[in-house]
This record gives C-alpha cells, structure tokens and sequence, in this order.
C-alpha cells in the first residue's frame, strides 16, 4: 500500500507476518525504485510466497504484533488506516491458529511414534487416535484452524488411520474365522434341539435350554452377517419350540392395540430424548451469549456469534421435529382409543354369542328329551294294545270290526282319546276274567299293569290341551263303547261255556 514517511516523501509499503514468532516484517521502498512492476510483483508472486528481489534502497523494520499497538511505526502514514486495523486483527487469529496447530502437531507427533511401534491392532490407539481427530474436526468446525493446517493435519492423520486399518483388517480375519467357529456350533446346536423338539421329548426343558442359549447368543463376540443367521434360526426354533409345547396358535402375532401400545411408548422415549436434547441446546446458548460480553478481541466475539447462530439453527429444526413428534403422539392416541374400543365391542359381541349358543343348546337338549317322553309313552301304549289284543282271540274280530269305523272318520288329535276309551273299556270287561283265569293271571298281569300306568297320562295331555270334542267324534266314541258292550258279553259267554 502507498503511504508517507516522516519527510512526506511518497513510500510504498510491503508488510509480512511470521506467525511462528508474533512479529510483522515492515518494508518500505521510496517512489523513484517502486515502479509500477515491481508493484505487480508485490501484489501478485510475492503474496504468493515466491521470492522477489527487493532493491538496496529498501527499508526493514520488525515490529510485535499486539492487539493494542499499532502495526507501523507513528512516522509512516499510510492512506487507508482501516486496512492496517484490518490485517492486525486478523493476523492475531492467525497467530492464535498457529500456536493452536503448534500443540496438535506436537500430540500427533506421539501418536506415529506410537503407530509406528505397533505390530498388531490395538483398540487403545485407535481409540485415542479417533479422539485426536474428534478434537481437530470441532476446531475446523468452529473455523480456529486455518485452511493449511487443518489441511495438513488431515493428510497426516489420514496415513496413520490407513496403518492401524492394515493392522486391523489382519484382526477383522482372525474375527471372522473365530465368528464362523462360534456360528458353526450354534447352528449345530439348534439343529439337535429342533430335533429333539420334533420328538416332542421333555419340551419344558428343551426350552430352558433355548433361553440360556439365548442369553450365551448375547454375550458371544460374532460378525455382523453371523449374528444375524444365528438370530433367525434361533427365533425359528423357538416358535418350533412353542408351537410343540403350546399348540399351533402359540406364535400369533400379537394384536393391533399391542403393537399400537409399544409403538407408543416408544414415541414418547424418543419424546423425552428430544425435549432434554433441545434443553441442552439452550443452555448452550445462554452460555455463549454470557461469554460473548468477556470475549477477548473481535475473532473471539465472530466464533461466539457463529456458535449462536449455529445453536439457534438446531434448536429451530429440533422443535420442529419435536412438533412432528407430538402431533404423531395425538394420533396415536386417538388410534388406542379407538382400537380399545373396537376390542370392547368386539368382546361384547363374543359373549352375547356365547350366551345366544347355550342358549340354543339348552332348548335342544329340551326339544330332545321332550322327544324321547313321547316316544317312550307311544312305546307303552303300543305295549298296552298288543297286550289286549293278544288276550283273548275271540275279542280280536271286534276289535278289528269297531278299528276300521273309528280310524278314518277321527282326527288326529282325536285319536288319543279314541284309543285311551278302548283300552279303559277292555280293561273293565276283562278285570273279572283276570281274577278268575289263573293260568292267564301271570301272562295278564304286566301288560295291565302298563295299561293302567300308561292311560292317564295321555288322558291328563289331552285334557290339557283342551281339545274339543266334535258331535261326529261323540256319536264314535258311542259307538266304540256299544262294542265294549259287546266285548263284554263275549267274555261272559266263554266264562258260561268254562
């Protein structure tokens, strides 16, 4: 830049930063040698760090860069002071940055030494080179390393990281042939106990054996791939397992308001989670915002303020989210209360069709034992007529001549009765020939028996359901009695004859 010496004399200016040592290189060069070339020169290679010869009559000074003095000394005038403030600014953070990238090349120096000294994988050095580099990413994050450094420091971090993965993938070998030993002899294992569940041999135990082998499936080292096939054969065996001990529908899936209940709770984790992560975002940012009224210098204040920045933009997309998250949580509870409801009415339904079933098969058990009482009575009264029938062979004809007269002009519901009258009748003329006729007195004697006990009930239904009687069926009914009349007479006549 062009400026002024003590004696006004025109001066062009050239000023270089050693970072290393906090000092500012000053150069000045009168108008008469300063061309316009060599001005070129300036701004172009010997920004660019490429050597340019200076001529004789320049002039060097060394000043200390501080944050209070100024940059060129109190003879030199320069046009554009905003400039000079400018760079002193700036080139303090340069020397901060540098001091900054001082102690991490200095601790990464340990760590080849250490990497280099390694002959196999080691999770501590890993570990802590993972950790160096955490620390560099967050200064490059936060823009308190230059470029160059961050650069350069990434390169040298990256050649260590490509040995210990040498190292590593030598280890990752081992692993695998270790897994695939582990994997082997699961799978065998389950294949016998499958076996055995097959057999249907000592179940309970057999699945107390799937549990501890569960839990030793947990705590065994195993690839990724391994543990996956080890896991879905194991779930298989288990529900072979379970459907051998408990029947075919013990692997169900579990039912909407279950799955709808666990999907809930885990909403509100992930709620929780997101609620106390937001608080720690703001309490970030009330910690920034305090620091940034003691912060030392501008480039301390400009890092505070991106940082806020920064916190304010998470804060923004995690409440966002979080409102997502809520609205998400209504509908899920909206949807239990509803599924819980379907089930209410769908356990309803099921016991009023429970009750409708007993009912249905307490009237059929009813309808049948009605049934097999009005088989047994129209059993007895079959007895009772072929009893009487049997009797005696002369009274057979009547009964044949009055049957034929009487059937086809009686109704249905008459002929209960019809029937009740022939037997009360037959029984009254044959009551003196059963006590009289020894020899016929124990062949006589049961199927009166069933006369008598059978008769009523089926006079006591009709009379119960009170049938009326019409004057066609009386004058029957009158007719059939003439017949026992008859009836009567014939037994009278071969008592005579005996």
């Amino acid at each position: 830049m062009w400026g002024s010496n003590a004696t006004e004399e025109k001066i062009l200016i050239a000023m270089q930063l050693r970072p290393e040592d906090n000092k500012v290189d000053i150069w000045t060069f009168p108008e008469a040698v300063a061309t316009d070339e060599f001005a070129r020169q300036l701004l172009g290679d010997w920004r660019n760090d490429v050597d340019v010869a200076f001529p004789e009559s320049a002039t060097h000074l060394e000043r200390e860069l501080s944050m209070t003095d100024s940059l060129l000394p109190v003879e030199i005038k320069v046009e554009r002071g905003d400039i000079i403030q400018r760079a002193q600014t700036e080139w303090h953070f340069v020397v901060l940055s540098s001091k900054l990238n001082e102690v991490y090349q200095a601790e990464l120096t340990e760590l080849k030494g250490k990497v280099a000294g390694l002959k196999s994988f080691s999770n501590d050095a890993w570990n802590e080179l993972k950790s160096f580099w955490a620390k560099v990413q967050d200064q490059v994050r936060e823009r308190n390393l230059l470029r160059g450094h961050a650069d350069a420091l990434r390169d040298d971090t990256n050649a260590l990281f490509g040995k210990m993965k040498e190292l590593r993938s030598a280890l990752d070998e081992e692993f695998r042939k270790t897994s695939q030993g582990h994997h082997d002899q699961f799978i065998l294992t389950l294949t016998d106990l499958e076996k055995r569940a097959a057999e249907g041999t000592r179940l309970p135990a057999l699945f107390d054996e799937l549990k501890e082998l569960q839990r030793s499936f947990r705590e065994i080292k195993l690839t990724r791939e391994h543990r996956s096939k080890i896991w879905e054969r194991l779930d298989a065996t288990f529900k072979i397992v379970k459907e051998k001990r408990f029947g075919p529908n013990a692997n169900n899936e579990s039912s909407a308001l279950d799955r709808l209940d666990r999907r809930y709770k885990g909403l509100i984790g992930a709620i929780e989670k997101m609620q106390k992560s937001i608080a720690r975002d703001e309490d970030d940012l009330n910690f920034q915002q305090r620091k940034i009224d003691s912060s030392d210098g501008q480039l301390e204040a400009q890092i505070r303020q991106a940082k806020i920045k920064m916190t304010k933009e998470r804060i923004r997309s995690k409440t966002e989210k979080l409102k997502e998250m809520l609205q998400t949580k209504t509908d899920l509870e909206r949807r239990v209360a509803g599924q819980k409801e379907k089930e209410s009415k769908r356990q309803k339904q099921g016991e009023i069709a429970a009750a409708k079933a007993a009912a249905k098969e307490k009237i059929a058990q009813s309808i049948a034992a009605t049934a097999a009482a009005r088989k047994d009575d129209d059993g007895k009264l079959e007895k009772a007529a072929e009893a009487i029938g049997t009797k005696k062979a002369p009274a057979k004809p009547v009964a044949e001549a009055v049957e034929p007269e009487v059937k086809p002009e009686v109704s249905t519901v008459a002929e209960p009765v019809a029937a009740a009258a022939v037997a009360a009748v037959a029984v009254a003329a044959t009551s003196k020939v059963v006590e009289e006729a020894k020899p016929e007195v124990t062949a006589t004697a049961e199927p009166e028996a069933v006369v008598e006990t059978t008769i009523p009930p089926v006079v006591e239904k009709v009379a119960a359901e009170e049938v009326t009687i019409e004057p066609t069926l009386t004058e029957e009914l009158d007719e059939v009695v003439t017949n026992g009349a008859a009836i009567t007479e014939i037994v009278n006549e071969e008592k005579t004859e005996g």
